[in-house]
């Protein structure tokens, strides 16, 4: 090769490493601005991100604020507002934001959680869209109504269905056979479960549950409007006020427990004990007894079973063939022995624990034991099984 072509193709390797050399920076150039231009766009959306989340707390709060204040502090105006029987807290809040009187329904139903409200009553009211939320609230569960109630009927705890019905005869002239057999019609049970699916379920409709409401219509004071009330508006009122109560506290409730299984132990402990100390320890040693596969062996699901008032329990009593007798079956009862107070279903959801397994009641009294032997000399001393 030449001289010359090799400068030649010096002079060209050259131009070529140049060229090479250029491309890369342009490259790196290219790669540098749209790092530049990623950033720019990442920090602007960031940017409005933050803006929209900025803006949307601040409408939220003002929308929230404004839903808790009156709807017009000016306006004095009075409307005529019915509430009527077996009204939910959801149905009631819907009711006073179609009338004007709250802002919004959703935010209403919050507050009444939060401020743990209850006990509202049926009727017609005189509400004013200048009222604060609390003002309403107070109105609603004190009964400052249009209407006086033409009834007022109290319901015990630790009544079976059939008690119930006979208080409902002797006090709001409602015919007893008529009522038990309404509440026992397969049909009209079938739409009770539809209606509150939080309380009520196929559970009921065993062949074997003596009467399916039993348990569920609720111990309280209930007011009616009209001198002869039907069975169904009774039934909806007692039901409401269970489906509320047990609703205040379904968040205790343990996932692996029904509400059947939880009211119908929370019907033994309501006929065992009175008092809400010996309520949750007894609640404490039936769960004791169940974790053990042990009988619970509660002497008024004996009484039940029979369907008799026993003022002592003999031995002879034990031996009935019942689903609902603790003597002769493991674990729970086929379902609720009777209606129940609150404090009785807060002491199932939240029993005392111990290491006690047995327990005689007697004399108003209870006696708790950890061993068999211990248990069997209170029961020599405390009660009479001959």
């Amino acid at each position: 090769m030449t001289p010359s072509n090799k400068n030649n193709n010096k002079n060209k390797n050259k131009q070529v490493a140049k060229q090479e050399n250029k491309s890369k920076k342009d490259q790196l150039y290219q790669r540098s601005n749209e790092a530049k231009i990623t950033r720019r766009i990442v920090a602007i959306v960031l940017i409005v991100i933050t803006i929209i989340i900025a803006v949307g707390a601040n409408y939220g709060y003002s929308y929230i604020k404004s839903a808790l204040e009156p709807v017009n502090p000016e306006d004095d105006s009075t409307i005529d507002v019915e509430i009527p029987m077996g009204s939910s807290s959801s149905q009631i809040a819907s009711i006073l934001e179609e009338n004007g009187i709250i802002s919004n329904s959703i935010v209403y139903r919050l507050y009444i959680k939060f401020k743990n409200a209850s006990d509202f009553q049926a009727g017609e009211y005189q509400l004013s869209p200048a009222m604060t939320l609390n003002e309403i609230t107070d109105t609603l569960q004190t009964g400052r109504v249009l209407e006086e109630p033409v009834l007022t009927v109290t319901i015990p705890e630790g009544k079976t269905i059939e008690q119930i019905a006979e208080i409902y005869a002797e006090r709001a002239n409602v015919d007893k056979d008529e009522f038990l057999k309404t509440v026992e019609d397969p049909e009209y049970i079938e739409q009770l479960i539809d209606t509150y699916p939080t309380i009520l379920s196929e559970e009921i409709l065993d062949k074997d549950i003596k009467t399916p409401l039993e348990g569920y219509l609720f111990a309280a004071t209930y007011q009616f409007f009209e001198e002869n009330p039907s069975t169904e508006t009774i039934v909806n009122s007692m039901l409401q006020k269970t489906k509320d109560v047990v609703s205040e506290h379904l968040d205790l409730m343990d996932p692996d427990w029904t509400v059947h299984e939880v009211l119908t132990l929370t019907s033994l402990v309501e006929n065992e004990a009175r008092s809400t100390e010996h309520r949750k320890k007894i609640a404490g040693v039936f769960y004791n007894r169940l974790d053990a596969d042990m009988m619970l062996q509660t002497d008024p699901t004996v009484a039940y079973a029979r369907g008799e008032h026993l003022d002592r329990t003999l031995y002879e009593h034990l031996e009935i063939d019942s689903p609902y007798n603790t003597y002769q079956v493991v674990g729970l009862p086929i379902g609720p022995i009777s209606n129940f107070a609150e404090n009785s279903l807060l002491a199932v959801l939240e029993p005392k624990e111990s290491d006690f397994i047995y327990f005689v009641a007697a004399d108003g009294e209870v006696y708790y034991s950890k061993t068999l032997d211990e248990h069997n000399q209170k029961v020599n001393e405390y009660l009479d099984r001959d």
